[in-house]
């Protein structure tokens, strides 16, 4: 059978981290939820997502296709369920689909073509951007669970004061020297040659994806995700990072999720939690206005490639779009729109030649072409974008 994830009826709750990548690539947990289901399916799955995006992450067709709406995470239960679907047969949560058998995968769902099969989920879904890092834990588990069965950690050094050994996992090339690791309160893993500098303080859980460094003496309260090649440092609380982005000095981030390519300048802090202990409204998309999380704790979302200077303070609950740079004194609004240059005292338009000149030289130092397939993604972005952009 050919598996295809869909974005779904939530990738607008998901901007700006589904401005420039499909909701499959989204990494929560260990994962993202593309590889979450290859694992659990033991199968490749390609995307169903929108043009612009189609030519970095193509979809790949079959005769008989299964197309999973990526807003569900697998477990057990629904991914044994999936693969029992037949073509024809959809499965259903209330009035949204979580999967169809269709020979035809372009065309948009419609119920009444489909047998429906009623299905109650029991596992996690990601509607909304806070659920990212408030879900964090639960996904940090699974994929630890399912990563590691049957496999044996590499050794912790006896450098090390270690609480629940049995709960942390070293993949081949891991270092952690002189560092405490308590992994009472979840698992710690950490992947292949990942770094734990000397000094640091981890309460789990705790993903530390590929090629990723926590740097000197950080503080890191779980659970907490850095993606494959970031850097964290300082004090970090409850927060996931995509990939190859830097938190790699002191300051707090807290309750935040980090796309890719984002860089925190030293000594910024997040605000978590208002002054009122109020609960936190985040900045809606859709809405054009700011939707209650239901959540007292939420700090920063940033999109991919954006930046900020040192010293920088974020409100609770700041939406930063795609590739925006932020710096000066005081606190910038608490919806700075996509390619904005600036900060509180007024914004100007980040123009795409001085972007592509940042981009490219940050993913240069990794080994990696800012290529014309990126480029072409974020041009979307700025148009699509521009309607946000009033200062």
């Amino acid at each position: 059978m050919n598996y295809i994830l869909s974005d779904g009826t939530h990738r607008e709750s998901l901007f700006p981290f589904t401005f420039t990548r499909p909701v499959a690539e989204i990494r929560v947990g260990i994962l993202t939820i593309r590889e979450k289901w290859e694992k659990w399916l033991n199968a490749s799955v390609s995307v169903k997502t929108e043009e612009y995006l189609s030519t970095k992450f193509p979809l790949k067709t079959a005769s008989e296709n299964v197309v999973i709406n990526a807003n569900y995470l697998p477990d057990s239960d629904l991914a044994g369920a999936i693969q029992k679907l037949k073509m024809g047969e959809a499965l259903m949560d209330g009035d949204t689909f979580i999967a169809y058998g269709s020979q035809d995968v372009n065309a948009s769902f419609e119920v009444s073509k489909f047998t429906t099969i009623s299905y109650q989920p029991k596992g996690l879904t990601i509607k909304n951007t806070w659920d990212i890092f408030s879900k964090n834990g639960e996904a940090i588990q699974s994929d630890f669970d399912i990563l590691t069965a049957g496999r044996k950690s590499q050794p912790i050094s006896s450098t090390n004061q270690v609480l629940n050994p049995e709960n942390i996992f070293l993949e081949e090339g891991a270092k952690v020297e002189f560092s405490i690791l308590n992994a009472s309160t979840g698992p710690i893993y950490l992947g292949r040659n990942t770094e734990i500098m000397e000094g640091c303080i981890i309460r789990g859980g705790l993903a530390l994806c590929d090629g990723a460094i926590l740097k000197m003496g950080a503080k890191i309260y779980g659970p907490t995700t850095a993606g494959p090649g970031c850097k964290l440092g300082g004090e970090v609380n409850n927060s996931v990072l995509f990939a190859y982005s830097n938190k790699g000095h002191e300051g707090f981030l807290g309750n935040s999720v980090l796309g890719e390519w984002c860089n925190i300048g030293a000594d910024t802090n997040t605000s978590n939690l208002k002054n009122n202990y109020a609960p936190v409204r985040l900045w809606d998309y859709r809405t054009e206005g700011f939707a209650k999380t239901g959540l007292q704790f939420c700090g920063l979302m940033m999109g991919d490639h954006s930046k900020c200077g040192i010293n920088t303070m974020f409100n609770t609950g700041t939406v930063v779009g795609v590739s925006a740079n932020i710096f000066g004194s005081g606190f910038p609004r608490n919806f700075v729109p996509s390619f904005s240059w600036g900060g509180a005292s007024g914004f100007t338009t980040y123009q795409i030649p001085k972007a592509f000149e940042t981009a490219t030289a940050m993913m240069n130092r990794k080994g990696i072409i800012f290529d014309e397939q990126e480029q072409e993604i974020l041009k979307h972005v700025f148009d699509l974008t521009q309607k946000w952009r009033k200062y």
